[in-house]
């Protein structure tokens, strides 16, 4: 079996998957507000640093010493992720699970395999061209979804891997990456609807790998999303 059918198979859209020029011509082309609305705006400025987050030198040794939430107190180790600098693409998920924080790295379970998958239809794989990261390096007790406090902490981290990055494209994975970097309250369907800018970067929102594999139906969706995300690609070059 062909490499890229067994991936499409994993995601359940075989043989109905497959890449089109316009793979969302099932959704009605929409304005983007947040184009528009940062026109207005002009350039989107810094959010504030908590008080005594360090910001400077060594960001991979910041993160693995960092106690200023009390996720710290339950973690393994920081899961700093993997960011390579100059990459086009840039997955942004929520935080690290148990297979994780026992391994350091981003995206090893189940739902870093499905994650996987969708690189691979989209003829990627983890490297050079792709950046991964969550919103809290330290695993929540229990898998619990992270407060909006944590969120907030650990905010400044990651928005230094992107400046590090500059991907262009950002894929935001699940309604908790999506609703920290773009500060909105909207609804998952609201928020793949259309593209965002953060900072300037165009910017897709698509389910969480983890949502995906308890709800199979929505991959499609998924799919569709990665391939609008990919179009944006393509036109910024």
């Amino acid at each position: 079996m062909h490499l890229q059918e067994a991936c499409w198979r994993e995601l359940g859209l075989w043989p109905l998957w497959v890449p089109r020029e316009n793979p969302l011509h099932a959704r009605p082309e929409m304005p983007s507000p947040s184009r528009e609305e940062g026109e207005k705006r002009g350039p989107s400025s810094p959010l504030p640093v908590p008080p005594g987050l360090p910001v400077a030198g060594d960001l991979h040794q910041q993160v693995a010493s960092c106690t200023r939430c009390p996720l710290h107190e339950h973690r393994k180790q920081a899961v700093f992720g993997l960011i390579h600098p100059g990459s086009p693409w840039m997955f942004i998920g929520e935080g690290p699970g148990a297979e994780e924080d026992a391994r350091g790295l981003p995206f090893v379970g189940p739902a870093g395999r499905l994650l996987d998958g969708m690189l691979s239809a989209l003829g990627l794989e983890r490297g050079p061209q792709v950046s991964i990261a969550n919103v809290v390096k330290c695993r929540p007790p229990h898998n619990r979804t992270p407060s909006d406090h944590e969120c907030t902490t650990c905010l400044p981290f990651l928005r230094q891997q992107i400046t590090q990055v500059r991907p262009r494209i950002l894929v935001l994975l699940g309604k908790v990456a999506a609703r920290t970097l773009l500060d909105s309250p909207l609804p998952m369907a609201r928020l793949r609807s259309t593209a965002h800018l953060f900072e300037d970067i165009p910017t897709i929102v698509t389910w969480h790998p983890a949502y995906l594999l308890r709800t199979p139906a929505e991959k499609a969706g998924a799919w569709a999303d990665l391939c609008h995300a990919r179009r944006l690609l393509n036109e910024s070059t």
